[in-house]
């Protein structure tokens, strides 16, 4: 049958199984949008900025597990996209978005609202394209969602004039993908996962060092394996926090810049690092030529442009998580290292890296612990970036697997609204927690409309400490304490909530924190709290500015050498 090109796009979705498109409509857009109302099984959520879009397909493809899809349209429609899918880009997020492009004609001519976005997007997707024929929609949307989900997943972008929209084609949709060079999966070398077994069996001070690639892979139980037959400790990057539970024995949390001083220590002294479907970057690493110097490494991940690019590995596992895992814990045989975890277990009484101090004033980790204490760890956590995006890792243990969604590579501050809206709707049984900064809050609020108009449930954890605060800690402790552009002056987020008919709370004393989370929970619709936290909290542990991690300062040791 025939079909107009945005006609076309939307079945071609249909049959991709997309149920939710996040976008915001333009004129080179338009006959895409006109077409909606014949899919009903497309929903089609309106936001009120399209970084908002990107970052909303963003968090509904972290727990949905597939693609997320948004809609923009041509010139700085397709601009405001860049920061959502070089996002996505950093950390390998399955996005579709599609965009309007001027007509055909007008291509190159500085129409209005032009712009080259396959062009300006070529380094932070895994392909895109610009499509000239209407005929060629159905291949191209086929081949882009193979290529967004398939080996280290990641964003694409589809870019389709406004007259290829419009015009009449014949529709086929083609039942499989070829691309010539493309393999996404490389075949797995059992040699080399054999050598990898041999430097466990042979290591008596061995990590694992989790990474986000474990959650891609949905390789929870086969991890899990692994660490109990070996008896080898986990630690969990930012982004692979969820994926080893966090209650578990063998689990000792965050490395690197803001991880427990104990897991820094660790890595100083072990003889052998498993990093899995990681990068080794420099937030876990510190000085890179001082990371793990007693140690072996083993690299176990699906890119092999990965693989060697910050260290050197003795044994390279280029294979799908999951896959190779499987492999490994049939090479490996039970060990125990009692020594081992006697060492790691001094570090954590004499270093204590997350124990709350008794004091009057309302902390931010004492809030976030509360929220854990409340949900028993049974929600989904979205945070954005900066200093409660730390705490949040620090103060939250997450058994639920893939449970903790945040921004890393790109460390995106304003990811947490539209982040957890695309949660919401991927998983709308589910408790939604969005723990903000006041910054980052304020950088995508008018989203605040969208979860108002579906009455999402999510409720808002805002750190109100009235600083820009990650930039203001670094500002205290290495740049003499000259504050320069990092106060804030907040609205009242109780009125903001309100002007949205959203229920507001706020928290100024210690001992309302309690009652404000059980009323939020409680609460049927969205929630905004705003907890006036203590305004000059600092995140400790913290490794220095171009330091090791052996150097690594938890409080008492930071308030000695810089707090005057």
């Amino acid at each position: 049958m025939k079909m107009d090109g945005g006609h076309i796009v939307c079945e071609c979705l249909v049959r991709e199984g997309v149920d939710y498109v996040f976008g915001l409509p333009g004129g080179a857009c338009l006959p895409l949008y006109q077409a909606l109302p014949d899919y009903p099984h497309l929903k089609h959520i309106l936001v009120k900025h399209e970084q908002a879009s990107a970052h909303a397909a963003d968090g509904y493809a972290r727990v949905a597990e597939r693609p997320g899809v948004c809609f923009a349209t041509s010139g700085p429609g397709a601009t405001n996209l860049v920061t959502g899918i070089a996002n996505a880009w950093m950390d390998s997020i399955p996005m579709v978005a599609i965009t309007g492009e001027v007509s055909t004609n007008l291509i190159g001519r500085d129409g209005f609202q032009e712009a080259d976005i396959t062009g300006i997007t070529l380094p932070i997707t895994k392909h895109n394209w610009l499509v000239l024929k209407t005929e060629d929609l159905p291949r191209v949307i086929k081949e882009a969602f193979h290529v967004a989900r398939t080996g280290r997943p990641g964003p694409v972008l589809i870019d389709i004039p406004r007259d290829v929209l419009a015009t009449e084609a014949e529709f086929y949709y083609p039942e499989k993908v070829t691309l010539r060079g493309y393999k996404p999966y490389p075949k797995i070398d059992l040699v080399e996962v054999k050598t990898a077994a041999k430097l466990i069996m042979e290591s008596e001070r061995p990590l694992i060092m989790a990474g986000h690639g474990v959650i891609l892979s949905r390789a929870y139980s086969e991890l899990r394996e692994l660490a109990e037959k070996t008896q080898i400790p986990v630690i969990t990057t930012l982004l692979g926090i969820s994926s080893f539970p966090g209650s578990h024995p063998l689990c000792l949390g965050m490395p690197g810049m803001h991880g427990m001083y104990w897991n820094n220590m660790a890595i100083n002294s072990s003889d052998l690092i498993l990093g899995i479907g990681m990068r080794f970057d420099d937030r876990v690493t510190g000085r890179l030529r001082d990371f793990a110097p007693k140690a072996k490494i083993v690299h176990i991940d699906i890119d092999p442009a990965e693989v060697g690019k910050n260290v050197r590995p003795a044994a390279a596992i280029v294979a799908d998580v999951k896959q190779a895992l499987r492999e490994l814990v049939k090479e490996v045989s039970p060990r125990i290292r009692a020594e081992w975890f006697a060492q790691i277990q001094a570090w954590r009484e004499e270093h204590p890296s997350i124990t709350i101090r008794e004091t009057s004033k309302l902390l931010p980790q004492y809030v976030i612990r509360k929220i854990f204490e409340a949900t028993k760890g049974d929600c989904y956590v979205v945070t954005g970036v900066g200093q409660h995006q730390m705490w949040a890792a620090q103060n939250f243990w997450f058994d639920k697997p893939n449970s903790f969604i945040t921004s890393g590579g790109l460390g995106t501050m304003g990811f947490e609204i539209p982040a957890a809206i695309g949660v919401q709707f991927a998983r709308p049984n589910d408790l939604v927690w969005s723990i903000c900064g006041d910054g980052g809050f304020q950088m995508t609020l008018q989203n605040l409309a969208t979860i108002a108009e579906h009455n999402l449930p999510i409720k808002f954890a805002i750190m109100n400490n009235s600083f820009l605060g990650m930039v203001r800690q670094w500002q205290t402790l290495f740049y003499e304490g000259k504050l320069v552009a990092t106060p804030l002056c907040n609205p009242d987020f109780v009125k903001l909530a309100e002007a949205y008919g959203i229920l507001g709370i706020r928290v100024k004393d210690k001992v309302q924190v309690e009652s404000a989370v059980e009323k939020a929970m409680r609460h049927k619709g969205p929630v905004i709290i705003d907890f006036q936290v203590e305004g000059e909290e600092n995140v400790f542990p913290m490794v220095p500015p171009g330091a090791s991690l052996s150097a690594t300062m938890d409080l008492p040791k930071l308030e000695e050498a810089f707090i005057r």
